[in-house]
């Protein structure tokens, strides 16, 4: 199963949902983890790393709505997604796309996220982790 990561620099869950910029997307399964790939949000050099299109959508009623339900629609294959913070309405498009969103209370190594997550399935997986796998 995929899981995505909200990060600023590639190694640490750090990052709002909305604001991210990038992801880092991981495949796991009982056997292990391993890197699949970064999807980027925003462009080299601008916004600090941020999802500059949703911030600058902020308010902005139905614009502001697409451009989130394109983040959610480019991370579709996913089925956890961690950060830092979102907001319900984001909350909801994911879990209505079958994909988990989780929080960290603060910033994580996504390696220390990777291996609990690991434990996890290899010991007592949740029913929709089962069912995701």
């Amino acid at each position: 199963m995929k899981v995505a990561f909200a990060t600023a620099d590639g190694v640490d869950v750090d990052e709002h949902f909305g604001r991210a910029g990038t992801f880092s997307v991981f495949e796991i399964n009982a056997g292990g983890y391993m890197f699949v790939e970064e999807r980027k949000f925003c462009e080299e050099g601008q916004g600090n790393g941020r999802d500059r299109a949703v911030e600058e959508t902020k308010g902005m009623g139905q614009a502001h709505d697409d451009i989130v339900q394109q983040k959610v629609d480019r991370l579709a294959d996913c089925k956890i997604i961690y950060m830092t913070e979102i907001g319900g309405p984001s909350a909801a498009r994911l879990t209505k796309k079958g994909i988990m969103p989780l929080k960290v209370r603060e910033p994580v190594p996504i390696r220390d996220v990777l291996e609990k997550l690991l434990l996890t399935i290899k010991t007592s997986p949740p029913p929709w982790i089962k069912k995701a796998l």
